[in-house]
């Protein structure tokens, strides 16, 4: 066994996090010879109910659970974390509008990234998961005066998961023989899954998927498909975005395959024309622990279009909790 790391997960008692956490600590994140100290973070009306969390994880002695930390102090919570999952954040409350959401989740993203810029490990790896992510992430990242930046990315592989397996479906095919596809923008309705650089065991996707297919069901079925679970289940996605917050850090830490890359919201440096200083979704390939964007891929005019559609909701968000940043 190696010397443990913490990990940090906030919203730590919520529906995402507990479908994370127990895989987390049986070391499917970061590998079974990676023992983890769990720091939890909730705000105080949710502690009684992260107690039973915490008993549950205890009952399960997993042998890569070194230790459990719950709290309501964001200054412990994040104390030299290596690893931290921004789970938690405001939902949209009725009557809430989108702009008054952005300000809510700004206030606490504002203070959530300066006690991390204060006391985190100077090389840890923060993952916003909490809707808006992007923003939140843009906020987040705007906080750091030690640390980098880079060091913060927003959440876009549950949306590349949901596009993989749309072409899987679709084509008869495993999800592992599915290779290259791209969620650019925001996670959100607007974003882009791209299709067009895709292969299917081998093959390019566009030989064996008609356009129609792309725009008149890929792209809606992608972009809505967290109101999709919403109106069956009626809550939002829960298993399977955790299952994506893992993913995102296992394949930060231990690379994309050969040949592959994947997607994952990063602060924009002009790439293909995205507005600099944006959080925005782009394909990037990681190895041990860093990650580079995919370069000179050929963009036509259909995505350029839609690129920049995710890009301006983007710069709309920026804009209307600007006094924050």
């Amino acid at each position: 066994m190696k010397n443990p790391v913490r990990v940090t997960v906030t919203g730590a008692a919520g529906q995402i996090s507990y479908n994370l956490l127990f895989r987390l600590a049986a070391g499917e994140m970061l590998g079974k010879d990676q023992p983890v100290i769990l720091q939890l973070l909730e705000i105080p009306p949710a502690m009684k109910m992260l107690d039973g969390v915490v008993m549950e994880l205890e009952d399960c002695a997993f042998s890569t659970l070194s230790g459990i930390i719950a709290t309501d102090n964001s200054e412990l919570a994040f104390g030299d974390a290596e690893y931290v999952l921004m789970v938690g954040a405001r939902p949209r409350g009725p009557g809430m509008e989108r702009k008054d959401l952005l300000e809510a989740n700004a206030k606490i993203f504002t203070e959530q990234g300066s006690v991390l810029d204060r006391v985190a490990s100077q090389n840890v790896r923060v993952l916003v998961v909490g809707n808006p992510a992007n923003t939140n992430a843009l906020i987040t990242a705007s906080k750091l005066q030690r640390l980098d930046a880079s060091q913060v990315t927003a959440m876009t592989r549950l949306d590349h998961n949901r596009a993989i397996s749309q072409i899987a479906a679709k084509t008869g095919s495993f999800s592992s023989s599915v290779k290259r596809v791209i969620i650019w923008g925001n996670h959100s309705a607007t974003q882009y899954p791209d299709i067009h650089h895709a292969t299917v065991d081998g093959a390019s996707a566009l030989d064996v998927v008609d356009q129609n297919w792309i725009e008149s069901e890929f792209i809606p079925t992608v972009q809505k498909r967290g109101a999709q679970v919403i109106a069956a289940r009626g809550l939002s996605s829960a298993a399977s975005a955790g299952s994506a917050a893992m993913d995102h850090i296992r394949t930060w830490m231990q690379g994309t395959p050969t040949g592959d890359w994947t997607s994952m919201g990063i602060v924009s440096d002009g790439s293909y024309e995205i507005t600099d200083g944006l959080i925005y979704s782009y394909p990037v390939t990681c190895k041990s622990g860093h990650y580079e964007i995919v370069q000179d891929l050929e963009i036509n005019k259909f995505s350029r279009d839609k690129m920049q559609i995710t890009e301006q909701e983007l710069i709309e968000e920026r804009d209307a909790i600007a006094n924050l940043l």
